[in-house]
Parts: C-alpha cells; sequence; structure tokens
C-alpha cells in the first residue's frame, strides 16, 4: 500500500508517515536520536551541552515524549546526586540507517 492509498482514505497525519513525522519530527528529536546513537549512554546534562542551544525544560520535555514513544530508555540511579542516563531502544535503532542517509543527503547538498 502506498503512501497516496493512505491519504485517500483520510488525513495525512493518519498515515505511517504521519506517524514517523509526530515520533521524530521538530527542531530537536532527530538531533537527541543521533547524539544518543554517537555516545551509546548518555547524561542529561552531557545532552545539553552537546545539542547547546536547546533549553532544560524543551530538552525535558523532548526526551520524555521519545520515551513515551518507545525510542528512548531513561534509566535512573538511586544515588546523591541523582543520576539520569538516557539510550536508544532496539526501535530507536531501526531508525539509525534512515538517520544515516539523511546525513549523506546532508553532506551531498550542503553550501551547494
Amino acid at each position: 500500500m502506498g503512501m497516496s492509498d493512505y491519504i485517500e482514505k483520510g488525513n495525512v497525519q493518519e498515515t505511517p508517515f504521519g506517524y514517523t513525522i509526530s515520533v521524530i519530527g521538530g527542531k530537536w528529536k532527530m538531533l537527541i536520536i543521533y547524539l544518543l546513537a554517537e555516545n551509546q549512554t548518555v547524561r542529561f546534562n552531557d545532552l545539553k551541552r552537546k545539542i547547546g542551544a536547546i533549553t532544560y525544560k524543551t530538552l525535558s520535555s523532548q526526551l520524555k515524549e521519545l520515551e513515551a514513544d518507545g525510542m528512548v530508555i531513561r534509566k535512573e540511579y538511586p544515588q546523591v546526586p541523582p543520576k539520569v542516563e538516557y539510550s536508544l531502544t532496539q526501535k530507536a535503532e531501526t531508525l539509525l540507517p534512515v538517520l544515516e542517509q539523511l546525513c549523506e543527503w546532508g553532506l551531498n547538498n550542503y553550501n551547494k
């Protein structure tokens, strides 16, 4: 079944493409997934530092959404100060070849 078959039946957000965009769309989610893929396990403050121009509130909400969508694992260690680490789920890892293709597209088209 092609994308046009889904679109004919209703709202584009109800298509597989719409689902994908709802999970990884926006300014930060693919970047967060990319950083977690590169670093395996990352603490919140390290993620914030690596991204740079993101607020604590935005990073927190993006991570919560990614966790709710089954893309990110949040592991909390009961210690003082609290330690929380984030990593990718197997579901998110299946997306990595697509992200690699996007990176390659960027490499071929950046500054052209």
